[in-house]
């Protein structure tokens, strides 16, 4: 597993999707990491026009190409539509973060040759996340 993370970590850029203007929620969070941590990363949520000052997109498909990875907060059900959208962009790795896992996400990435992390494994942990 820790392969996979240096691999989703190498990556250019990165999208939050399910990133959230509501600083306790780990759609905040994750954002909030990522920026912390000096990365680039782009927030996906259809509904806010930025969020955390991150430019901001309404879907995966709207991701610039050096968005090589998205980490997903979102509940399994959108994670299976979000999964899909990311592999017809060709989006190279995938984080499921707790709770955010579903079993036939996880086989799609694995056999569309997607890194996929979703064994629990937490961004906000592997990176060390402070609140501010």
């Amino acid at each position: 597993m820790q392969d996979r993370i240096d691999q989703f970590l190498a990556a250019p850029a990165f999208g939050v999707v399910g990133a959230s203007t509501n600083r306790s929620k780990y759609g905040n969070k994750v954002l909030r990491c990522y920026q912390q941590n000096r990365r680039e990363a782009w927030a996906v949520n259809p509904n806010e026009k930025s969020v955390e000052g991150a430019p901001t997109v309404a879907t995966v498909a709207d991701l610039p190409p050096n968005v090589e990875a998205i980490s997903i907060i979102t509940p399994p059900p959108v994670t299976e539509k979000v999964v899909e959208a990311a592999i017809a962009k060709g989006i190279r790795h995938v984080w499921m973060q707790p709770g955010a896992e579903s079993d036939a996400a996880i086989a799609a990435c694995e056999r569309a040759g997607v890194n996929v992390i979703g064994d629990g494994s937490c961004l906000l942990v592997v990176l060390g996340y402070h609140e501010h």
